[in-house]
C-alpha cells in the first residue's frame, strides 16, 4: 500500500508539474546487495558529500524513506559525508557505502546525550549508555552496514566518559535481531568502534576495524547466534571481546558463536577476550583460523568475574606473536552484576593446534580457579606449543598474590613457573604440547597447585639451568606424565609434594 501511494504521488507530480519526490533507484553493479531491495541514494535526500556540510538530516531522511517503503538500501556514493548528529537507524534498512564513500564524525558536540541508566553501577560508563553514538538503534530487525566504504570518527569521538553532545562510539545497537556488517571499515571509534548488547542473529564478513589510536574494536555483549569471518581488527584496547553485563537490567544469554579466518591485535590489552563483564552464562563458541599479532594483556583471555558459567568453548588453528600472556583463564569474585551473583565456573574448553610467543616473563600462561567448587575444570590442550621470554632467576614456588576483583594478567603476582601455572584446576590434559623459553630461566616449566587429574601426554618442556625441577605438583591428586621429556630428550624432573600419581586411565 505504501509503494502504491508513492506511485500515485509521482503520477500526480507528472500531471500537475510538481517537483519530483525522491524515489528508489536501481543499485549499481557490483555493489547491489539484493535484486529485490529498492535503493535510496542519500544524494537524492539532500546530502552534499563535500566533507564539511552536515549530512545527518539527509541520511535520516533516506533511512526513513527506505523503512517506510517496507525496507531497502540506503546508498552512499563515493564522497565525504560529515555527520554531526546521531543517526537513528530503522528496521529493514541496510546502509551501503560504495567504494570511496566515507562518513566522518564531528567535533561539533551535537550528538545525542547519554541516556540515564539505573544500572550504571554494574559496568563501566561506556557500556551503560548507548544513545551517544554516530549510529544508534534499539529493538530493530534486519539492519546492516555493507559495501567497501568507511565510517571514520576522524579523531572526534571520545575515549573516556563523554560530556553532553559528545559521542564515544560509531555503532551502538541494543536488542537487535538480524545485523549484517560486511566489507566496511570502521576507523577511530572513540571508546568503541562497535558496541552491541542484547542482540541475536549477527553476521559479519570482511569487516575491518582500526581503533589502534583509540580504544576497543568490537564488543559483543549478551548476544547469541553470531558468525564472524575474515575480520581484521586492530585496537588499542580490546580487539574482539565477548561480554555479558547488566546494562539492560537483566542477565541475558550469550552463545552459539563462530569466528573464523580473522586477524586481531591489541596494543594495550586483550586480542580475543571473554570479559571482564561476565554476568550471564556463555556457551558454544568456536574460534578457528585466527592470527593474533600483539596483545599487552592476553592473546586468548577468558575470565569469569561476575558469576558467569563459561563452557563449551573451542580454539583451533591459532597463531599468536608478541603477546604478554598467550593464554589466560581466571575465575574472580568481583560479582558486579544485579541479582546477588555467586562465583562462576569455567569448564569444557579445548585448545587445538595453537602456537604462541609471549613477551612478558611475569605473565606465564595461567589457569586460575577459585577454591571450593569453583575450580577451572575440563580443559584440554592438543598440539599447543608456546615460547615465552624467560629470563627470570629462581624464586619461591609458593602461590603468588592474587587480586580476586581484578581480571588482568597482572592481578596475579609473578608466576613461579616460566611456562604453565595451574591453580585450583581439575581434569586438565596436555597432549603433544610444549613450552620453551627464549632466555634461560630458573623457574620450573610447569607448576600445578591444588587440583585433581592432571595429565601430560607427550609433553615437552625446556629445562632452565638453575631450575629446581621441570614440573612441580603441589597438592595434586591423580597426576600422570606419560612419554614426556625435556627438549634434549631427557626425562622430566618431577617434584610431587603432597600429590598422588595415577596413570591407570
Amino acid at each position: 500500500m505504501k509503494r502504491l501511494a508513492a506511485g500515485a504521488a509521482l503520477a500526480l507530480a507528472a500531471v500537475f508539474g510538481l517537483a519530483q519526490v525522491p524515489q528508489a533507484t536501481a543499485a549499481p553493479a557490483p555493489e547491489e546487495a539484493a535484486a529485490a531491495a529498492p535503493v535510496f541514494s542519500v544524494m537524492d535526500y539532500g546530502a552534499k558529500a563535500d566533507g564539511s556540510s552536515n549530512d545527518s538530516a539527509a541520511i535520516e531522511k533516506a533511512i526513513t524513506a527506505a523503512n517506510s517503503a517496507g525496507g531497502g538500501i540506503v546508498r552512499f556514493p563515493s564522497g565525504q559525508y560529515k555527520s554531526k548528529n546521531t543517526v537513528h537507524l530503522k528496521s529493514e534498512v541496510t546502509l551501503q557505502l560504495d567504494s570511496g564513500a566515507t562518513i566522518l564524525g564531528s567535533s561539533a558536540d551535537t550528538y545525542d546525550k547519554p541516556e540515564s541508566n539505573p544500572n550504571d553501577d554494574y559496568q563501566d560508563y561506556g557500556h551503560s549508555h548507548f544513545h551517544n553514538a554516530m549510529f544508534y538503534g534499539d529493538k530493530l530487525t534486519d539492519i546492516g552496514f555493507t559495501g567497501s566504504g568507511t565510517i571514520d570518527g576522524a579523531g572526534n569521538l571520545i575515549t573516556g566518559n563523554p560530556d553532553s553532545g559528545e559521542a564515544d562510539k560509531i555503532i551502538s545497537l541494543t536488542r537487535c535481531d538480524g545485523l549484517t556488517l560486511d566489507g566496511i571499515t570502521l576507523r577511530r571509534g572513540g571508546h568503541f568502534a562497535a558496541l552491541i548488547n542484547g542482540c541475536k542473529n549477527v553476521t559479519s564478513d570482511h569487516l575491518t576495524i582500526d581503533t589502534a589510536s583509540d580504544r576497543d574494536g568490537w564488543n559483543i555483549i549478551s548476544t547469541t547466534n553470531v558468525t564472524v569471518t575474515n575480520a581484521n581488527i586492530a585496537a588499542n584496547d580490546d580487539a574482539l571481546a565477548f561480554k555479558s553485563d547488566y546494562a539492560l537490567g537483566a542477565k541475558l544469554p550469550n552463545g552459539h558463536v563462530r569466528v573464523t579466518d580473522s586477524h586481531l591485535s591489541a596494543k594495550c590489552c586483550n586480542a580475543l577476550m571473554f570479559g571482564s563483564e561476565t554476568c550471564g552464562d556463555f556457551t558454544d563458541y568456536v574460534f578457528q583460523g585466527i592470527t593474533i599479532t600483539g596483545a599487552d594483556k592476553s592473546g586468548l583471555g577468558m575470565v569469569s568475574m561476575d558469576g558467569a558459567d563459561i563452557s563449551d568453548v573451542h580454539y583451533r588453528d591459532i597463531t599468536m606473536t608478541n603477546v604478554h600472556s598467550p593464554i589466560m583463564q581466571k575465575i574472580g569474585t568481583r560479582k558486579r552484576c544485579g541479582g546477588n551473583p555467586g562465583v562462576g565456573h569455567i569448564s569444557d574448553i579445548t585448545y587445538d593446534n595453537i602456537t604462541g610467543t609471549g613477551n612478558a616473563p611475569s605473565f606465564s600462561p595461567t589457569l586460575w580457579g577459585e577454591s571450593g567448587g569453583h575450580h577451572i575444570s575440563g580443559v584440554t590442550f592438543n598440539h599447543v606449543n608456546l615460547t615465552v621470554p624467560g629470563g627470570n632467576g629462581t624464586m619461591s614456588t609458593g602461590v603468588p598474590s592474587n587480586d580476586s576483583d581484578d581480571y588482568n594478567p597482572k592481578s596475579i603476582g609473578t608466576r613461579p613457573a616460566f611456562g604453565w601455572y595451574l591453580h585450583n584446576a581439575d581434569h586438565i590434559t596436555f597432549n603433544d604440547s610444549s613450552v620453551r623459553f627464549a632466555k634461560n630461566d630458573g623457574r620450573p616449566a610447569v607448576i600445578a597447585d591444588s587440583g585433581t587429574v592432571l595429565s601430560f601426554n607427550r609433553f615437552t618442556a625446556q629445562r632452565g639451568s638453575d631450575s629446581p625441577a621441570d614440573v612441580i605438583l603441589q597438592n595434586v591428586s591423580g597426576y600422570c606424565l606419560a612419554d614426556s621429556a625435556n627438549t634434549s630428550g631427557g626425562a622430566l624432573r618431577v617434584s610431587a609434594g603432597g600429590s598422588s600419581e595415577n596413570c591407570s586411565s
